[in-house]
């Protein structure tokens, strides 16, 4: 049975007939999220499949450099996201007007055409991330088939894994879960998935434990990796860069996290969900990359789990952890271009926002927009499409950090944070924020240098609609 009903999204609370007691001060119903909430939101963003390519990532770059670069990331976003969180309201932090969007907070303190510069740079940042998130996804699914291949097969088969019919089947999960109205409907989604994380980052460091303690030393050398060739050193270290940088990226979906905290403690609950979150995130980050590096020396995979075979129930836990994580994950970097898209379609054609309420013999009833099912539906089959064309999973990691790191997580919050808080030009302060932008802008220039020769190796030599493992 399907019921019409209207749309409630953009509505007043006047025209839904709620008390103002229940609303928020610009009319919305009120917000719910905590700091718990927050964090899982953050979690799930942050810890993704980024953190099994960082022991790859130390064996380029050494034992010295790796870790005190993962934590100078670290360090950055922390800072810059404090610079963020002050300004999801422009002008006053407790009653000024609220930003929705990343793009929106631009528009209210910045202006101009940086709005369209950071709309064209987030969106594809987004996309591209959901497409980084379904390769992840497949090559975990990929890696349990195979283990149980070759131990069914005793080693005797080399059990070559296709992976089409596998992006394919993340896709169809994803079409599933697109339909999740918006991002205010994840929060258990991005729990569930935040715990889903903090399982496979666990196992992956228990099993480079035993991995070390098989080997009877921790291998890896200072200076890390070798190439073939000087330049194959330097094309590595710049490719490590982008992995960390994507590894930290979560800037340019904080204001849409902002929006979901219960007034009036948006601020003081999102810096301490940062502090919390960022802490949480590097402590793993920092033990799964040295501990996988010491457990494979400067032969790390691109993705850690990929590299251990038994035991196998442990490595099947890790790996389905990781896939159900990625379903979270995609949702909660999809929701904010959904978002986007979506409202401006409304706002053109105000009878897209009609929903149908359906109602199924024993299963709850729910509401369907057809807009909503279209577009969505559209945006995960191409989504899949490109992840079976192009399926690099360590080099598309790369050129999505290094696209995103200095515009979203640096330039625009400390050009916000600037005007936000009237810092005078050339003084103390604004030189030392203005070099700390030009120092990760020369950062993100050579991870994206190094990321894009990564893709380009790979393209000389790969077939399309041909991902195995």
């Amino acid at each position: 049975m399907i019921e019409k009903v209207e749309s409630l999204k953009n509505t007043s609370s006047t025209t839904l007939g709620i008390s103002k007691e229940l609303c928020d001060d610009d009319g919305r119903p009120q917000r719910t999220g905590t700091v718990w909430t927050t964090s899982s939101h953050i979690i799930t963003a942050v810890i993704g499949s980024g953190v099994l390519s960082l022991a790859w990532s130390i064996a380029q770059l050494g034992w010295i450099a790796g870790p005190i670069i993962m934590i100078f990331f670290s360090l950055v976003t922390l800072y810059t996201s404090y610079f963020l969180a002050k300004c999801y309201r422009a002008g006053d932090p407790i009653t000024g007007k609220r930003s929705y969007t990343y793009m929106e907070a631009i528009g209210n303190i910045l202006g101009g055409k940086n709005v369209y510069f950071c709309g064209i740079i987030q969106y594809a940042n987004l996309y591209g991330t959901t497409i980084g998130y379904t390769i992840g996804a497949s090559l975990s699914m990929m890696a349990i088939t195979k283990i149980h291949c070759i131990y069914s097969s005793e080693g005797k088969d080399p059990c070559i894994i296709y992976g089409n019919r596998y992006l394919m089947g993340f896709g169809i999960i994803q079409l599933g879960f697109s339909q999740l109205p918006d991002f205010h409907n994840i929060s258990w989604l991005s729990i569930l998935a935040a715990v889903m994380s903090f399982t496979y980052s666990i196992i992956g460091l228990i099993l480079g434990i035993i991995k070390m303690a098989e080997n009877g030393t921790v291998m890896g050398t200072i200076a890390g990796a070798k190439g073939e060739l000087p330049i194959d050193k330097v094309w590595g270290i710049f490719l490590a860069l982008g992995n960390i940088a994507f590894a930290y990226s979560y800037s340019f979906i904080l204001i849409e996290i902002q929006d979901t905290i219960k007034s009036p403690f948006e601020l003081k609950t999102m810096m301490f969900a940062t502090r919390i979150s960022i802490a949480t995130t590097t402590t793993f980050y920092v033990l799964c990359g040295c501990i996988g590096y010491g457990a494979f020396g400067n032969s790390a995979p691109g993705n850690l789990l990929t590299a251990f075979d038994n035991p196998i129930w442990l490595i099947d836990i890790a790996n389905l952890a990781l896939v159900i994580h990625l379903v979270g994950a995609y949702q909660v970097y999809s929701q904010p271009l959904f978002a986007f898209v979506e409202e401006h379609a409304s706002k053109k054609w105000p009878s897209l926002e009609t929903e149908h309420k359906v109602e199924i013999p024993f299963l709850p009833s729910f509401k369907l927009n057809k807009l909503r099912l279209v577009w969505r539906s559209f945006f995960v089959v191409v989504t899949t499409f490109i992840s079976m064309l192009v399926p690099f999973f360590n080099d598309i990691m790369g050129v999505i950090g290094a696209l995103g790191f200095w515009p979203l997580t640096v330039y625009f919050p400390v050009e916000m944070y600037i005007k936000q808080m009237k810092i005078r030009k050339w003084s103390e302060k604004w030189i030392g924020l203005q070099c700390l932008s030009m120092f990760c802008l020369l950062v993100t220039l050579a991870a994206l240098v190094g990321s894009v020769v990564g893709v380009l190796l790979d393209l000389s030599k790969f077939k399309a609609f041909s991902s195995q493992l």
